[in-house]
This record gives C-alpha cells, structure tokens and sequence, in this order.
C-alpha cells in the first residue's frame, strides 16, 4: 500500500464519520502514517506507548480510541479534529501479531461559549481559546525566557499573546492563522509588532504604543496596506474571528469546527 494523504482520505472514508478500527496491512509502516496525520492535524497526544496506557487518558483525552483494542494495543497516538478523535500506531490482531492501525472514534465537542458581550471584562480569552480549539496537550512552551525576548525587543508584550505561545507553541489556528513565537518588528516604524499572519499575506499587529501592553489594540494590516484597527486583546480577536461570522476577518465561513495544528516534530 502506497502511503499518500489520498490513501489517508480513503482510509478515514471507509470508517466513516461514526469512527471504527482497521487493521493495516502488516508491511506497511506505522510512522509514515502518523506523519501524514502529523502533517494534517499537528503535534498528536500519546495514547499508549510500548504497552502501557498513559494513566491520565479519559473521554476528554481520546480513551475511545482504545476501545476497540480491549489489552492489544502497543503503541496510540491520537488527534482531537473536531467531532472525532483520529489515532494511529500498532496492535495485536486475533493471532497476536502486531500491525498497524488506524482508528477513529467519536468526540464530545465542548460547548461552544458565546462571543462575549463588548465590555464584559471577567472572560478568560484564552481558556476560551482552548476550549473552542479542542486543545489537550499540555503547555508547549512553558519556559519561555520572555525577559530576555521583552529586553531583545525594547518593551513589554502583552500577557494573553505570552500565555498562547506558552500554550499552543508553534503552529496555526485553522491550520490558517500562524501564530509567531515572538513578534516581528519589520512595521516597527509604523508603530506596530506583528503577533501573526496568513498566507494571503494580511499582517496581525498591535500598535505598540508606550501604554500597557495589555491595552494594546489589534491592528490588522492587509497585504494592500490598508490598517484596519479592533479595541480588543490578542486571544479576544483570535476567538472572535474563530466563532462569529459577522467578524471582518472571519474564519467561521470556511471551517465549522476549530483546531490548532502544532507544527513541533512528534517523538
């Protein structure tokens, strides 16, 4: 079997959308596919490793994945991509022999919160962040040296943008909104840090005034030059073009359920 994302599309297919288990042919190899996956949905959670489960994997984790393998499974690993739970790696079959797998399992989506009202100050942009982007990973980044970065750049940044970084590391929203690990500064002279982009080539800054970093509002300069300004925080805007379809910048049109693809290497 030749290993291609048209294969993965057929495979996944053949599941269908309310999941089920395959076994793989047995000389096919099993870190191929799941760089395929990594290539499409990012980094992926370990499920099971060398036989043993990771203790903390529940229903918000992807234990549905290990369902259909009972004691069998060797080595899981699992995306969350909207209403499923996509995994790969190895088990034993009936006669004991290990081969690879692919499994897809259905996936409670958190309840989506409603874009806040304007105004209301007690909302935690970036829990939100996580809860509407399904993510499950632990911290990416914790050990960000952001003096040294705030002391290389010459200002403060903003705390909610320090906390994504820290969370999400390397990656995109959608697979769409890139998401830099610390903020450009080839429009400083316009006044503005670029935070993110896309490949339409729209750049996300804030006007980096001498106020509070946390009171920096989003400016978005597009690829014609047009700055189009938002009184509102990094993880607010990103939530917002994520979920409300009447944003200027929405990405509610194009994609009904939300993620973020982490670009990091799997081990």
């Amino acid at each position: 079997m030749e290993l291609t994302q048209a294969t993965v599309n057929d495979l996944l297919a053949q599941l269908g959308p309310g999941g089920g288990c395959t076994y793989l042919p047995s000389d096919l190899d099993p870190q191929a596919l799941t760089e395929l996956l990594d290539s499409r949905y990012g980094l992926p959670r370990t499920l099971v490793l060398d036989g043993f489960t990771d203790p903390t994997v529940d229903e918000s984790r992807g234990a549905a994945l290990l369902a259909p393998f009972e004691d069998r499974a060797v080595t899981i690993r699992a995306w969350a991509y909207g209403n499923q739970w996509v995994g790969t790696g190895t088990a034993r079959d009936a006669e004991g022999a290990v081969r690879p797998v692919l499994v897809v399992a259905h996936r409670e989506v958190p309840e989506p919160l409603a874009v806040a009202r304007d105004g209301d100050g007690d909302v935690d942009w970036v829990e939100r962040l996580i809860r509407i982007t399904g993510w499950t990973l632990p911290a990416q980044r914790p050990d960000v040296d952001w003096a040294e970065v705030e002391s290389r750049l010459g200002t403060a940044l903003p705390s909610d943008y320090k906390r994504m970084v820290e969370t999400f590391g390397s990656g995109a929203f959608d697979a769409w909104l890139d998401l830099n690990q610390e903020p450009w500064t080839y429009l400083r002279e316009d006044g503005l840090l670029i935070w993110a982009g896309t490949e339409h080539e729209d750049s996300y800054c804030w006007r980096a005034d001498a106020g509070d970093p946390d009171r920096w509002p989003v400016v978005v300069r597009s690829f014609d030059g047009e700055d189009v300004p938002f009184d509102c925080q990094t993880a607010e805007f990103v939530c917002r073009i994520l979920t409300d379809p009447h944003h200027p910048f929405t990405m509610a049109h194009y994609f009904d359920t939300h993620w973020f693809m982490n670009y990091a290497e799997s081990g």
